[in-house]
């Protein structure tokens, strides 16, 4: 009896001891392959643990010091073997297919970005804290920017709909369904994007569509380097109120497009753009 006692001790021991060898110890050398992923180790006081990453990534400050190993088109393998990571997080449907596949077979840690809505950001801040041991700080911002999204949409959840047009792009003359995330955005705000039966999630459509829509608001986003004026493109389209009505609203694209706490942001500045707007239609 003494003896199988014994052998049950020694095998939850050895059990205990097997399962914390087997788990991973965070990451110290991370290649980031995402603006979105860098910014937010940033956010989780990770940044420091960087030491790779693509073109684009430019925030905080500090992060246009990190080295770059390539941009959107892939990775300069060569440059990502000589940093020798011991973790590359990778954006799963931004990055190439092929690169990733290539990392996993050269053996090296890979784990994945996934948000595909607004509400991911804090679930991907808390998968960067375990992946990191940054998992207290990940939490504290996880939850705050929980809290700062339901306020906002609290704020807003019971303003006059507006009809909105979300200009991705104008050549070509490029919107977003009403069913992705940038339209969940506008939604937020009391707003509703106007092209919600398209096969594309991010169609091209003609002026003829949008004048027939009527759209109360224009929603053109801008990167911070960007400086155009919106309304010479849609001159003379005074059938569509927003146009009539000079409701053209220009938000931070480097805030609205990144799956990021600053999301948050950029949305607030909508919400209130659209706000002043809802003063001409009331």
């Amino acid at each position: 009896m003494r003896l199988f006692s014994f052998a049950v001790t020694w095998l939850i021991a050895f059990n205990c001891f097997a399962a914390q060898t087997d788990e991973k110890a965070p990451a110290k050398r991370i290649v980031a392959l995402a603006p979105h992923i860098v910014e937010m180790l940033y956010e989780i006081g990770a940044g420091d643990n960087i030491v790779g990453t693509l073109a684009h990534a430019d925030y905080p400050e500090s992060a246009k010091d990190i080295p770059r190993i390539g941009d959107y088109k892939g990775v300069n393998f060569e440059q990502l073997l000589a940093l020798k990571p011991d973790l590359v997080i990778a954006w799963q449907g931004g990055n190439n297919q092929q690169d990733i596949e290539k990392i996993k077979s050269l053996g090296i840690d890979i784990a994945f970005s996934s948000p595909t809505k607004i509400e991911n950001v804090a679930k991907e801040l808390r998968l960067f804290g375990q992946l990191t041991g940054y998992e207290v700080n990940a939490e504290k911002q996880a939850r705050a920017f929980e809290s700062a999204l339901n306020q906002l949409k609290q704020d807003y959840q019971n303003k006059q709909t507006l009809s909105v047009f979300y200009q991705l792009w104008d050549a070509p003359l490029t919107t977003v369904r009403s069913d992705t995330w940038l339209s969940k955005q506008v939604e937020i705000c009391g707003g509703k994007t106007i092209f919600d039966a398209t096969k594309t999630p991010y169609p091209q459509v003609s002026i003829e569509a949008v004048i027939a829509q009527k759209p109360q608001v224009i929603v053109v986003p801008m990167s911070g380097e960007t400086s155009k004026d919106v309304s010479e493109f849609w001159h003379g389209w005074v059938d569509i109120p927003a146009v009539k009505h000079k409701q053209f609203i220009i938000t931070n694209a480097d805030l609205v497009h990144r799956f990021t706490p600053r999301m948050l942001s950029g949305i607030s500045d909508m919400c209130e753009k659209m706000d002043a707007a809802r003063k001409i239609y009331q």
